[in-house]
């Protein structure tokens, strides 16, 4: 079910009020709070319903530059109050617990940010360029030919490789900008390996957030601007879908994909008049 906030689909959204109660969100943060350093304006009064309805709350993110910590104090700056550390899961985070989980204490070569960086130094992991056992990459614009080449001769040396999430492209304020999967694109290339993906739209970081909330997965609404992995990775998550129209998917390129969201609203501000938060 496809639905807007056209006059004709409140009547669906009504019924689909009485049928389901959500008790979670999920949210992406890119293109759906804000585009790069720009807060979309609904995303405030959003939040401050969250937190009026007591309704717990994630924001879920592929961003893997930014610590939890760095995430709070942007949506500080912002003008949006009352996030903690605790509100957010990253790519990062997810894929440092996965490693820990796979081979505690490992080598790896890293290509990304502080974020990235941080949560895996914290997870008691080497990181080092020499006979590391993975090769992790995540958004970083500092990427470059020798980063490149040393990554391709590491994985054809044994090191597994990992990627943070596939996003291509990310939202800026003017547009978009090359993502993490563009960097993994140019790796995988040469190396004629694929990475093993992390984040959305994988299970593992859906997993997570799920327990995290305490809630069954029914009970939760996933919010995100993007087709290819916020609303896939819900759909398989089995929550409740919406995209928003504030970021990467548009409602023209719907008919690419061969799933749909629950709903496509143009905004985040819209859904507390949906499920009457």
């Amino acid at each position: 079910m496809v639905t807007n906030s056209s006059l004709a689909t409140d009547i669906c959204f009504s019924y689909t009020k009485k049928i389901m109660k959500i008790k979670g969100i999920i949210s992406d943060m890119d293109g759906v709070i804000y585009r790069g350093n720009k807060l979309i304006p609904e995303a405030k009064n959003f939040i401050e319903c969250l937190h009026k309805n007591q309704l717990p709350f994630f924001f879920l993110t592929n961003n893997s530059e930014l610590t939890a910590l760095d995430l709070k104090l942007k949506m500080q700056a912002l003008g949006i109050e009352g996030i903690t550390e605790n509100n957010f899961i990253t790519s990062a985070m997810a894929t440092a617990i996965f490693l820990k989980n796979q081979k505690p204490g490992s080598k790896i070569f890293v290509i990304g940010k502080g974020g990235l960086i941080n949560e895996l130094y914290n997870a008691g992991f080497s990181l080092t360029e020499h006979n590391p056992d993975y090769v992790v990459v995540g958004k970083t614009n500092d990427f470059n030919f020798t980063m490149l080449k040393k990554a391709v001769n590491l994985i054809n040396q044994g090191a597994k490789f990992i990627g943070t999430n596939p996003d291509v492209i990310d939202p800026i304020e003017n547009g978009v900008e090359p993502a993490c999967g563009s960097i993994l694109a140019a790796i995988e290339k040469a190396a004629n390996k694929a990475p093993y993906i992390i984040g959305k739209p994988n299970a593992l970081i859906m997993t997570i957030a799920t327990q995290k909330l305490n809630l069954h997965s029914e009970e939760i609404l996933m919010v995100g601007d993007r087709m290819d992995t916020d609303i896939v990775a819900g759909l398989e998550a089995g929550m409740k879908t919406c995209l928003v129209l504030t970021g990467v998917s548009q409602r023209e390129t719907l008919n690419e994909f061969p799933f749909q969201p629950d709903f496509v609203l143009n905004n985040v501000g819209e859904i507390q008049t949906i499920f009457n938060f």
